[in-house]
C-alpha cells in the first residue's frame, strides 16, 4: 500500500526522473507530466493526493494553475518548484495558495518530507488565502541556499501577525526583510514605521513609543503622537531592540501580553493593533544574563527567529548584488560602469565586516570616482587596500565537488570538443568523469568494494560491473570481499 499519489508536472524530463525515483522509494505511487494540460486533466479527475509542479510549463504558468485548483479541490496541497529564485517567487507562491515552495536545485530529502508534511497536516489547513497584488520592486537579492531559505520564511509569515526577531550583523539588512514582511503582508495598506533605539536619548524612548499627554514633559505644550498610534493597523520596527531601557521595555511587554498601553502621563489604556518586528545586532541572551534585557520579553518577542547570514556567508550573492547596484547607480544618474571577471572575483574573496551595506557603498563610489567605463581589479584592489591575487590555474581554488567537476569538465571540453564529433563527446565526458571518481573511491576505502559501493550509493554488483567496464577491477589491490 502507498503512502498516497504525488502528482509532477516539469517540462525537465530528468528532473521528472529523479523526482519520480526518490518519491517512488520511499513509498509513494507517482504520475508525472510535462504540461500543464496533462496535471489539469487528473486533478479535475480526482487523481493525486499531493500535486508538485515547476512554476514554467510550456502550455502555463504554474502559478495561474494554483486558483483554478483550489478552486475545485481546496483539499489539495501544492507544492511549487521554480529556478527563478527570488523573494517574488517564494510570496507569489505563498499568495496563490501553495502548500510550500522549493527552489531549484533542492536536496531530495528535503522534497520528501514537504510532500510529507503536506499528507499529514489536516485538510483545513493545507492551503494559505491568497491577496492579489505584489509589488515588482525586488527587496531582496540572491539566489544562495541561505537567501532562499530567508524568502521561504517570509513566505510563510506575510499572511500571520507573529512577532519576528531578526538578528544579524550591522548592514545585513535587517530593515529590508521586515519591510518585505510588511509590504507583501495583510497589513501592506497600513503604515511601516521603524524606529532605531539606539538613535533615541534613553530618557526619551518611551515618550516616542507611546506618545505623552500634554504637560507630562518638559515643554510639551502639546499631546504628542507616539511610533504606535502612527504604526496602527500596520507594522512597527524595532531596530536595535537590545538597546531599550529597561522601563520602556516593561511598557513594550504590556503592548505583547494585553494589546494595549498608556501614554507617559496618561491614565487611559489605549488598545493597540500592530504587528511588531524586532531587530538586533547584539546578543540577546548575554544581555539577559546581565540584567539588561527581560527574559520575559525576550520570549515575546522571538516567536519567529529570522538570522540573516552575513556576505561573507553567501559570497555566491556578491555577483547578483554588484549587478543591481550598479543599475540602482545608473537609475540614479551616475555614469554606466561594468565589472571585469577579476574584478568580480576580488569582491567576492574580501571579508565584507560591513557586509551588504558595505558593499553597496564600495560600488557607488567606484561609479562615481573612477574614470573609465570598466572597473578591473586593479581599481577594487585600491579601493578595499586588498592585494590582486593572479588567477592562474595553480592558483585556482576548488573547495567543492561542484567546482571540482565543473573545473575538470572544462578541461575536458576544451581538449576533446574541437576534436570529437558530438555524436562523440558524451562517453568521452562520462569516461573522463567516471574513471577517476571510481578509482578515488576505491583509493579512499583501500580497494574494499563493499564499503565503496557504499560510499558512492551503488549497489554492490553494480560497482563491479563498472569497474570491469573501466578496466579498474583489478587496480589498487581491489578486495572482492
Amino acid at each position: 500500500m502507498t503512502k498516497g499519489q504525488v502528482l509532477v508536472a516539469d517540462d525537465d524530463s530528468a528532473i521528472r526522473t529523479v523526482v519520480s525515483q526518490a518519491l517512488g522509494r520511499a513509498g509513494y505511487d507517482v504520475r508525472t507530466t510535462s504540461t500543464a494540460a496533462g496535471l489539469w486533466r487528473w486533478v479535475a479527475a480526482g487523481e493525486g493526493n499531493v500535486v508538485i509542479s515547476d512554476v514554467v510549463l510550456p502550455d502555463e504558468n504554474g502559478f495561474d494553475l494554483i486558483p483554478r485548483i483550489k478552486r475545485n479541490r481546496p483539499e489539495l496541497p501544492v507544492i511549487m518548484m521554480s529556478a527563478q529564485n527570488t523573494i517574488l517567487t517564494a510570496i507569489t507562491a505563498a499568495e496563490r495558495g501553495a502548500f510550500d515552495y522549493l527552489p531549484k536545485p533542492f536536496d531530495l530529502k528535503d522534497l520528501i518530507s514537504v510532500v510529507q508534511r503536506a499528507l499529514e497536516l489536516p485538510q483545513a489547513q493545507r492551503s494559505s488565502p491568497s491577496e492579489e497584488g505584489a509589488e515588482e520592486r525586488l527587496p531582496l537579492i540572491g539566489r544562495s541556499p541561505a537567501m532562499q531559505e530567508i524568502y521561504r520564511i517570509i513566505a510563510r509569515l506575510t499572511q500571520t501577525d507573529l512577532t519576528v526577531m531578526i538578528t544579524g550583523e550591522s548592514g545585513t539588512g535587517k530593515e529590508l526583510v521586515a519591510r518585505a514582511l510588511h509590504d507583501y503582508g495583510k497589513r501592506r495598506r497600513g503604515s511601516f514605521v521603524a524606529v532605531n533605539m539606539a538613535a533615541i536619548p534613553k530618557e526619551l524612548v518611551e515618550s516616542e513609543l507611546f506618545g505623552y499627554e500634554r504637560g507630562a514633559l518638559a515643554g510639551a505644550t502639546h499631546r504628542g503622537i507616539g511610533r504606535f498610534e502612527q504604526a496602527e493597523g500596520g507594522t512597527l520596527f524595532l531596530d536595535e531592540i537590545g538597546d531599550m531601557p529597561l522601563e520602556a521595555q516593561t511598557r513594550l511587554l504590556r503592548v505583547l501580553q494585553q494589546g494595549e498601553y498608556t501614554t507617559v502621563g496618561g491614565r487611559l489604556a489605549i488598545r493597540t493593533d500592530v504587528r511588531i518586528i524586532a531587530a538586533t545586532n547584539r546578543d540577546l541572551r548575554q544581555l539577559i544574563a546581565q540584567g539588561l534585557f527581560r527574559e520575559d520579553l525576550y520570549y515575546r518577542l522571538n516567536v519567529v527567529p529570522l538570522r540573516l547570514p552575513p556576505l561573507r556567508e553567501r559570497a555566491e550573492d556578491i555577483p547578483d548584488l554588484v549587478r543591481h547596484f550598479l543599475r540602482k547607480a545608473e537609475e540614479e544618474n551616475l555614469p554606466t560602469k561594468r565589472l571585469d571577471a577579476d574584478g568580480l572575483e576580488l569582491l567576492k574573496r574580501y571579508r565584507w565586516p560591513g557586509n551588504v551595506r558595505e558593499l553597496e557603498n564600495v560600488i557607488r563610489r567606484l561609479a562615481v570616482l573612477h574614470t573609465g567605463e570598466t572597473i578591473t581589479a586593479d581599481v577594487v584592489s585600491g579601493e578595499l587596500n586588498e592585494p590582486v591575487r593572479p588567477r592562474a590555474a595553480e592558483d585556482t581554488e576548488v573547495t567543492t565537488l561542484a567546482e571540482l567537476l565543473e573545473k575538470r569538465l572544462a578541461d575536458v571540453f576544451a581538449e576533446y570538443a574541437p576534436q570529437l564529433p558530438p555524436p562523440g563527446l558524451y562517453d568521452r565526458v562520462l569516461v573522463e568523469m567516471e574513471r577517476p571518481l571510481f578509482s578515488l573511491a576505491l583509493a579512499a576505502t583501500r580497494g574494499n568494494q563493499i564499503k565503496a559501493a557504499h560510499l558512492l550509493g551503488l549497489n554492490r554488483n553494480t560497482l563491479r560491473k563498472k569497474l570491469r567496464e573501466l578496466g579498474l577491477d583489478v587496480v589498487r589491490g581491489v578486495k572482492s570481499a
